[in-house]
């Protein structure tokens, strides 16, 4: 048996990311994917099954990049504030280089390619911010609202300030960065 080539996979994987970016979950198909990747559709088919196993593949494999990424450096005894800055900073440096990525993450998650099970385990990703947050509603720190909101205000922030960089070339400098880690911390403490 032929061992899997792992510098095509990432081709593959890059190739996917690229067309998603571009035409949306829905507009990829295989022959596309292969054309991007610069290989034989059959070849594509030797890796992948169908589009269904490519995009769960590749849901996994950023799911686990993001993961890394999100609490890197990351001290759960460090002060409150400080360990949210540094969560929030590697959430922002994560979506502004791995755009595409973040992208396909929020158009896999909720279509029919991702099983349940997956999307439970990706949700797992969150628990150390989850933890923080938790703690920072104890220590009287953050509003006491569900972390679910909280959650959902820190990385919908996030994930506009990376949209507006991308889509409208708006450079970010540590002036902007900062003022835009105030607004969301100004949203979310007690």
């Amino acid at each position: 048996m032929k061992l899997r080539d792992e510098n095509k996979i990432a081709r593959i994987y890059k190739a996917t990311l690229k067309l998603v970016k571009a035409t949306g979950l829905s507009g990829v198909t295989m022959q596309a994917v292969a054309k991007e990747a610069k290989i034989a559709t059959g070849t594509l088919y030797i890796y992948f099954q169908n589009k269904e196993t490519l995009i769960a593949s590749l849901f996994q494999a950023c799911i686990k990049n993001s993961q890394g990424s999100f609490f890197k450096n990351y001290d759960a005894k460090a002060p409150f504030k400080v360990g949210f800055h540094t969560i929030w900073l590697n959430v922002l440096h994560h979506r502004l280089l791995r755009f595409e990525e973040s992208l396909f993450i929020e158009q896999a998650f909720h279509s029919p390619y991702i099983d349940e099970q997956i999307k439970v385990e990706a949700k797992k990703m969150f628990e150390p911010l989850k933890e923080l947050l938790a703690r920072g509603k104890k220590e009287h720190l953050v509003k006491d609202v569900d972390n679910f909101w909280l959650t959902a205000f820190m990385i919908g922030s996030i994930n506009e300030i990376s949209r507006r960089v991308n889509y409208y070339n708006k450079k970010l400098n540590p002036e902007v960065i900062d003022l835009n880690f105030q607004l969301c911390w100004d949203g979310i403490k007690a």
